[in-house]
């Protein structure tokens, strides 16, 4: 396998001439104390609960459950799981540092057919010995998972890998994300510009911006992610792909009139 400086050929395209997942090809373990796992995934839980909580309410409920640690600890594994104090949104993407900036299009746009809107993010999945991060490209109309990938790091390659799976088949109007610098980078906006979409970024700190992919992550976790308790990658790969597609082509949304994101979108 080649490395990114050395490229002529991608390594998108290596994965897939050698058969290899282009998540585990980027796994690496993350590297962090039994004890410190064992409050993220704590953190974790409460936080899908009372995504309002931040450091300080968040220490307050963990010394109420026992572990009487400083906020200075909860504070570093909560800026590593990407999870904010200020507002109720995971903001596991940095902001990037761009010459041009997208407008929200999304203010009072009224959404009635598939492939108007894509939008993504970025969410933190616990395992039993680290952690990985989970991106999903979702549409808007129908609520289905386009593409989904997860990665160790939170770097640019795996959201790419993700957009560039969703657009092999459909292209959206526009496509809706965060100002993270995984989203603003040159090579995401390019692809998306040369696919013709309009690219729209959320505003910052608004929450409810991408309110339908927010509620895909608490469906994700409490339906698959806190049964299961993943062992390791490979279990989590096989079992996200398996939630996806229950997700798409198997569980009902009263919003869709109890129909499946699958049916919305190929009618």
């Amino acid at each position: 396998m080649v490395e990114p400086e050395h490229l002529e050929i991608s390594i998108f395209r290596q994965c897939e001439l050698l058969g290899l997942s282009r998540s585990s090809f980027y796994y690496m373990p993350a590297g962090e104390s039994e004890y410190n796992l064992l409050l993220m995934r704590m953190i974790d839980e409460q936080y899908t609960r009372t995504p309002f909580y931040g450091v300080p309410r968040m220490t307050a409920w963990l010394r109420i459950q026992g572990h009487h640690i400083n906020p200075k600890r909860i504070e570093r594994l909560m800026g590593i799981m990407g999870l904010q104090a200020i507002y109720p949104k995971p903001k596991l993407s940095k902001k990037g540092s761009v010459s041009s900036k997208y407008p929200y299009l999304l203010r009072g746009l009224v959404i009635d057919r598939p492939n108007q809107v894509w939008s993504t993010d970025i969410t933190y999945i616990r395992l039993r010995q680290g952690f990985v991060y989970l991106v999903a490209i979702m549409d808007w109309f129908s609520r289905y998972v386009l593409s989904w990938e997860v990665s160790n790091s939170l770097d640019s390659f795996f959201c790419l890998w993700a957009l560039e799976r969703a657009l092999q088949k459909h292209a959206p109007e526009i496509f809706n994300s965060d100002q993270g610098s995984q989203f603003t980078s040159e090579a995401f906006t390019n692809r998306l510009e040369t696919a013709g979409t309009r690219i729209s970024w959320d505003g910052r700190g608004r929450v409810w911006d991408n309110i339908f992919v927010e509620r895909l992550w608490r469906s994700v976790k409490w339906e698959e992610v806190y049964l299961k308790d993943y062992d390791n990658v490979p279990e989590a790969i096989d079992g996200l792909g398996s939630y996806f597609r229950f997700y798409n082509t198997q569980r009902p949304h009263q919003s869709l009139g109890y129909r499946t994101p699958h049916q919305v979108f190929f009618e």
